[in-house]
């Protein structure tokens, strides 16, 4: 989406101005519009989003001019239009959003609903208009407005956004905006349609369409597999609501930890705490590398640990009868049956089916090679020595791991037992109410983070067994439908439907790694030319944002300016991505990509001193396809010194009274 131009009609304190945004030609994509606080600065950028979505952040939700509303006489009615033309993949849209003001004959003034429409003058020309049902849909498909907060935002704004995204308080939103900025909705759709779990997906509908008639067990095999799916997907959107009660609870506990550092009283007993705790989680992971091993070696041994008892019945067995000497030396089993089948023995005595010679010789077909019967017992009397022998060096290292694990566990019950020591003492008479207050409030999240874990835990678990449940009905019923020509068919449609959900699933896993590592990179390098200072960023696979020195292990705390670098990171690191995958020769690279979106910005330069000022004025026009900039006149002047040669659109509020601004 590419701005052309926005035209504003008794709007507010505008009652008919007009810009023609610089859009590119000849490298110059900056817009620039200057005025002093007051002059109408986020009025004009709040009337892009007011025509896009019909809102606007105003207290006042009358928008009508006052001088106009003024002169307004009783019965009559005025209108506040704002047109904003665009361009969005190969079209020219016109957007008009109007609002008729009626003034009554006790002088009050009152608005209408809005009224919406939109043009569309396609690639030949031609003109057409949306149906007024399906305007706010064709907005959406242009740019859905969870995402236009990326674009369309002031000062004030970016600053909150940045703590959000620091907090992790927006991150699934961050997520969300990646995802769609970045060409991942269309692969994230496409797993939706054949969602398993879904009885409305591809692979849902072939679930249904087995033939029952040619046996029931199918229709009960395939009940068994749909409940199953069912109760997985409500676990499924449980661990959702679970993870995000963890999140909150601790992004709170991260908000109170912070605040309760602010305390000097408190501050050292939390550092103890936090060590304490950072002890004890790495004792719980070693406790359950431990843990695992010994399941690992378990189940590796588990066989021959069940059959020991029928091993040592089979050995007492063969001690009492001796298979050795009976087999015949260089004699194999072909040579038997030639001999039957020609029913003449080496020494020329007759081999008569049912004689006693050929019943003799034919019995030689036990104890002779490939393998004899002496053979056989001697190799397993020789393997179950080596399994007897592997059972008591496992039962060694099973009690060797045991005893490390209930040492772990004691140091883990000793370190917690300190850490209540300090917890009582942050909540005694020795430290002030608030500490008390605000470490009660850190322990209320603990118990929810544990809670949350715990639950967790427990639906994996019966997920786990779901899984296999629906595996085995699945097996089952596959087996049935080899029977019938039909289901055959249907079988094979759902098992290629399922290889096509994985592979996606795969690529997609693959593909937003990448773009997460890639995003992770070209933030760093946009901050770091915004912000000096030996600090970068980290994302992590929630798209939580922390900012860390590069000598320090921790989060560090962000000032104000560092707080609106780090969204200005994000932002034209999202833009700058979805950019070079539009232009890069990489045709997987091409399907990651977005149509190009504007930066439209309100005051965004008042947090920097100069030389940030000028390293955020250098990089905006290499990253955005194009960037619109309200800003006062003397960060203007600045923005206009590093910004010069990208200037296309240049323009003034000339404001002329409190209700009046002109554009010049």
């Amino acid at each position: 989406m590419l701005l052309k131009s926005i035209k504003l009609e008794n709007f507010r304190q505008f009652r008919n101005e007009s810009i023609d945004f610089a859009q590119g030609e000849g490298g110059k994509n900056v817009t620039i519009i200057i005025g002093e606080n007051g002059t109408g600065k986020t009025t004009f950028a709040q009337a892009f989003f007011w025509c896009l979505y019909g809102e606007t952040e105003f207290s006042d939700k009358i928008i009508l001019n006052k001088m106009v509303a003024t002169e307004m006489t009783p019965g009559s009615e005025e209108k506040v239009r704002v047109t904003l033309a665009l361009r969005h993949g190969e079209v020219d849209y016109t957007l008009i959003r109007e609002q008729a003001y009626h003034k009554d004959y006790s002088n009050n003034v009152k608005g209408d609903n809005t009224v919406f429409d939109i043009a569309i003058k396609d690639t030949s020309g031609n003109t057409s208009y949306v149906k007024k049902s399906q305007c706010e849909a064709e907005v959406k498909s242009i740019l859905p407005k969870e995402l236009s907060r990326y674009f369309f935002f002031d000062g004030e704004r970016i600053e909150k956004m940045s703590k959000d995204i620091s907090t992790g308080k927006k991150a699934t939103d961050f997520a969300e905006a990646v995802k769609g900025l970045l060409g991942l909705n269309a692969m994230i759709s496409a797993i939706g349609h054949f969602n398993p779990r879904s009885s409305l997906s591809v692979i849902g509908s072939y679930e249904k369409s087995f033939d029952s008639k040619s046996n029931t067990k199918i229709q009960e095999y395939t009940a068994k597999i749909d409940k199953c799916n069912a109760r997985l997907a409500e676990i499924d959107a449980a661990l959702e609501e679970l993870d995000e009660q963890k999140a909150a609870a601790e992004i709170r506990k991260s908000e109170k930890v912070i605040e309760l550092k602010q305390y000097s009283e408190g501050e050292k007993l939390q550092k103890e705490k936090e060590d304490l705790q950072k002890q004890i989680d790495n004792i719980t992971r070693m406790r359950a590398t431990v843990y695992k091993t010994m399941c690992k070696d378990f189940n590796a041994s588990m066989s021959p640990f069940f059959s020991l008892s029928l091993t040592k019945r089979a050995l007492d067995v063969l001690s009492r009868h001796n298979y050795s000497g009976k087999d015949i030396p260089f004699i194999r089993d072909k040579t038997i049956e030639y001999l039957l089948k020609q029913k003449i023995c080496l020494c020329g005595t007759h081999l008569d089916e049912g004689s006693v010679p050929y019943e003799k010789v034919k019995s030689l077909l036990d104890v002779i090679p490939p393998k004899s019967l002496s053979t056989y017992v001697a190799d397993f009397k020789k393997e179950s020595k080596r399994r007897a022998g592997a059972l008591q060096d496992l039962v060694e290292q099973m009690q060797e791991n045991l005893a490390t694990a209930s040492q772990q566990s004691d140091d883990i019950l000793d370190k917690t037992d300190d850490i209540h020591k300090i917890e009582t003492k942050l909540s005694g008479e020795d430290v002030s109410e608030k500490v008390r207050a605000i470490n009660n409030e850190v322990q209320i999240c603990v118990k929810i983070i544990n809670k949350c874990n715990a639950d967790r835990d427990k639906l994996n678990i019966e997920r786990g067994g779901l899984g296999k449940e629906r595996e085995r009905a699945d097996t089952e019923r596959q087996n049935l439908t080899l029977l019938d020509e039909k289901n055959r068919r249907t079988q094979m449609y759902l098992t290629y439907a399922r290889k096509i959900y994985e592979e996606l699933e795969n690529v997609y896993r693959t593909s937003e790694e990448e773009i997460r590592n890639r995003l992770q990179d070209t933030i760093n390098d946009i901050f770091k030319q915004i912000y000096e200072g030996g600090l970068s960023l980290t994302i992590d696979p929630k798209y939580h944002i922390t900012v860390q020195a590069n000598d320090y292990e921790g989060d560090v705390e962000t000032s104000t300016a560092q707080s609106i670098s780090v969204i200005f990171a994000f932002i034209t690191g999202i833009i700058k991505m979805a950019r070079e995958n539009r232009n890069a020769n990489d045709d997987d690279a091409k399907l990651l990509s977005s149509e190009p979106y504007p930066l439209v910005m309100d005051a965004p330069l008042s947090a920097f001193d100069k030389r940030r000022i000028k390293t955020v004025c250098e990089a905006l026009p290499e990253t955005a396809e194009q960037v619109i900039i309200f800003i006062k006149d003397t960060d203007g002047e600045l923005a206009e010194d590093y910004m010069g040669g990208r200037i296309g659109s240049r323009h003034q509020f000339d404001k002329k009274n409190e209700f009046e601004t002109n554009l010049v």
